[in-house]
Parts: structure tokens; C-alpha cells; sequence
């Protein structure tokens, strides 16, 4: 009987282990995604450690178009994100081509923000319309039903 162990952590990386009943050490094979924008395809390389054989992507992705990104990293604007709810705010700023953004919690509580839907936004740096890059967002944010300025929340 084989098993398959999957871990997944926060750069996206993700092991696969095979464990057979033959005593061998089966192989460990480890993937790295990278974020891909709407025009490009994701990346993604693997290594497999086991008998000497690797596995080589088949496709390759399109050059970036140097067009398209600043000079200095930045990729999209951020927009107007106060009062919705934390995943919302997260969706619009992906829209606006920006996939990392980071959020933390406006009563100095330093509670994780496990499910985005119950969370509201009630600042966000920087302000609207100014250019951000990957991580520049940082939203801040109380959960639902907490004290805050939204109207209806």
C-alpha cells in the first residue's frame, strides 16, 4: 500500500511523499508556483530526488511584457477598499493586478485574519489610487459586528 503526504505552505510550495512497503525510500518531488498575471500562463518547476530522473515542464511561459510593469515594481493601482468585507477588498485589489496584499488587525489584538469573509476593512495603506506592487497593500481590519465607521456593518 503506498501513502501520499501533501504539504502546502504560504510561497506556494508543495511536497509530495511517496512511502512504499518494499523498505526502498521513495522519491520526494517538490513544485514551486509562482503568481502569474492574466496574460501570462503560472510557472512552475519540479525536481524529483528520488531515482535520478527529473521532470522537466513541458510548456514555458511567454516573456513579461516590460510594458506593462513600472520601473519601479509597481503593478497596479490600489483602489477604494474601506467597509468591504476583507476578501472583497482582496478580489479588487487582484483585479487591479496586484495578488499580494496583507492585512492586520485594527485593534492591536494581532489576530489572524483566518476567514477573510468575516472581517471589514476600516484602512487601508496606501490610499486610493496611489500605484502599488506585490505586498504594498496592507489592509487593516475588525471583524464583523466589532466598532467601526461602515455604515451597516
Amino acid at each position: 500500500m503506498r501513502r501520499v503526504l501533501l504539504a502546502a505552505g504560504m510561497a506556494g510550495m508543495l511536497a509530495v511523499t511517496a512511502c512504499g512497503s518494499s523498505g526502498e525510500p521513495a522519491p520526494t518531488v517538490t513544485v514551486t508556483a509562482t503568481p502569474s498575471s492574466s496574460s501570462a500562463p503560472p510557472q512552475d518547476t519540479a525536481k524529483d530526488s528520488g531515482d535520478g530522473a527529473s521532470s522537466t515542464p513541458t510548456s514555458s511561459a511567454p516573456p513579461a511584457d516590460d510594458a506593462a510593469a513600472d520601473t519601479d515594481g509597481k503593478k497596479g493601482v490600489m483602489p477604494e477598499v474601506i467597509c468591504l468585507d476583507l476578501q472583497a477588498a482582496q478580489n479588487k485589489i487582484q483585479d487591479n493586478g496586484v495578488f499580494f496584499s496583507r492585512s492586520e488587525d485594527a485593534t492591536g489584538k494581532a489576530r489572524q485574519q483566518v476567514w477573510d469573509r468575516n472581517w471589514i476593512v476600516v484602512a487601508q495603506r496606501p490610499a486610493a489610487g496611489e500605484p502599488i506592487g506585490e505586498g504594498d497593500a496592507v489592509l487593516s481590519v475588525v471583524k464583523k459586528g466589532e466598532p467601526n465607521d461602515c455604515p451597516g456593518q
